[in-house]
């Protein structure tokens, strides 16, 4: 290891399009990674989406958790060809309305040379970042994907100027994660880009060791610097170490409150969660609860009717609850508002897609809450390993609507009789998940990377 930026702060590039006000699923861990580093003495930069792409594109924003980044790190936001998403031919380029055809031509070929929407972000972040290195060198690169244009353009930036770089596969670029099958077949050119930006790196960091033993299965001769940075819950959106006065003074007999906070998507077993909610109501003990959705209905414009639907609502009317199933759509909650829920709630559903590589975010600070999780989601996905040393998990193992629905109704019982003690073994589950816990091994190697060690005091509490 170097010492090349001993007596200096070590500088860092993060490569990170969904960053706040962005509201995609993997926003939080790019926030609570920026915030990690900044807090451990790193001049960090980050180059993240364009604003215009997440407000008019995508329509997909958290004012409020943009207001949750650290004042010390400096966003760059680099163009975007928004091509593929443009539907308003009014706002087309000249060049585009007089050569619809030439203007497709031209994007198609931009696409062979790397195969993803976001490349033209890819090739902008590497300029943007070689006039930043420029003027101050940056130490070491961290790249988050999806997308996975940011890969490419570290290891780009890597040829270029030689500054490491490591990856943090928060998602799967060639592993379908739903349908638990390689995403592409055999000859696209999506596997050359993967091994060649793979080997390149001096470190990738997968969120569950499924997923990392996946890839190290495919690219032996990187396996070695493959690691495990699990997701973690965030303690400044996060106020729940106590109990607030709100669960203090609930009724003992009040009606049970169910609740799943968290983006609903298609991927999840809506039908199934509804069934099983409606036979345990059948139940007294679970008799006129509610089952409370909090969260934004897809990640993209228009795709809330459709879930409302499978939530057994009627968009039409604009329905939004149900007394006859107890189901209440309660809509979006901001992430710095999210302690309020869920001290609104008795019981938190675990409701996931995917397969045995699935892990979701979500279920770290469902745990750092302390209430009983009912899981509704296949068996056997990645989230069961952190879930096993919960002590108020229940799990049915299945999609079976029955069988979801006696563990809600065992999940219920605890709920009413969850003592202080039981609450606390569960909390310190779920502290050995903190984002900085979780993030600091991935720190400490970014630290050595970029040649930069962390000073010591010596006997005189001098540096050492």
């Amino acid at each position: 290891m170097t010492t090349r930026n001993r007596g200096r702060q070590p500088r860092v590039l993060y490569l990170s399009f969904y960053f706040p006000p962005s509201r995609a699923s993997g926003v939080y861990r790019a926030r609570a990674t920026a915030n990690h580093l900044a807090e451990e003495g790193w001049d960090v930069t980050v180059a993240a989406a364009p604003l215009k792409f997440l407000h008019e594109a995508i329509g997909s924003v958290d004012e409020k958790l943009a207001e949750t980044v650290d004042e010390r790190i400096h966003v760059e936001r680099p163009r975007l060809n928004q091509f593929v998403w443009e539907r308003d031919v009014r706002k087309f380029s000249r060049f585009r309305q007089a050569m619809p055809v030439t203007a497709r031509w031209f994007y198609d070929l931009g696409q062979r040379v790397f195969p993803e929407h976001y490349a033209s972000w890819g090739w902008a972040s590497v300029r943007r970042a070689l006039r930043l290195h420029a003027r101050r060198p940056f130490d070491v690169v961290l790249a988050t994907g999806n997308p996975f244009a940011s890969f490419a353009a570290a290891w780009l930036f890597n040829k270029i100027t030689g500054v490491p770089y490591v990856l943090d596969y928060r998602d799967s670029w060639t592993l379908d994660l739903f349908a638990d099958e390689p995403h592409y077949e055999p000859d696209h050119p999506v596997w050359a880009w993967e091994r060649r930006v793979l080997r390149g790196a001096s470190r990738a960091a997968f969120v569950n060791d499924a997923l990392r033993g996946w890839h190290a299965e495919r690219y032996p001769e990187v396996a070695d610097r493959m690691m495990v940075v699990p997701n973690g819950w965030d303690r400044d959106l996060l106020s729940v170490v106590e109990a607030p006065p709100a669960e203090a003074s609930r009724e003992a007999a009040a009606p049970l409150r169910f609740s799943y906070l968290g983006t609903v998507t298609a991927a999840q077993p809506v039908e199934a969660l509804v069934e099983a909610f409606a036979s345990a109501r059948q139940h007294p003990d679970i008799a006129d609860s509610t089952l409370n959705v909090y969260g934004h209905l897809g990640f993209f414009r228009g795709s809330d009717v459709q879930l409302l639907e499978r939530l057994g609502l009627d968009p039409a009317r604009g329905q939004t609850d149900d007394a006859a199933t107890g189901v209440r759509y309660r809509g979006p909650v901001a992430k710095t508002d999210v302690a309020t829920a869920y001290a609104e709630s008795d019981v938190l559903v675990f409701l996931a897609g995917g397969a045995r590589y699935v892990t979701s975010g979500k279920i770290f600070e469902y745990m750092a809450s302390g209430k009983p999780i009912v899981s509704v989601h296949a068996p056997g996905i990645a989230a069961t390993e952190v879930l096993a040393g919960y002590p108020l998990w229940f799990n049915a193992d299945s999609l079976e609507p029955e069988r979801i629905a006696q563990t809600m109704i065992a999940a219920g019982k605890m709920a009413r009789d969850l003592t202080p003690e039981a609450r606390e073994a569960a909390k310190r589950h779920a502290a050995t998940y903190t984002r900085d816990r979780v993030l600091a091994p991935l720190e400490s190697e970014l630290r050595r990377l970029a040649g930069a060690p962390r000073e010591t005091a010596g006997p005189e509490g001098v540096p050492a």
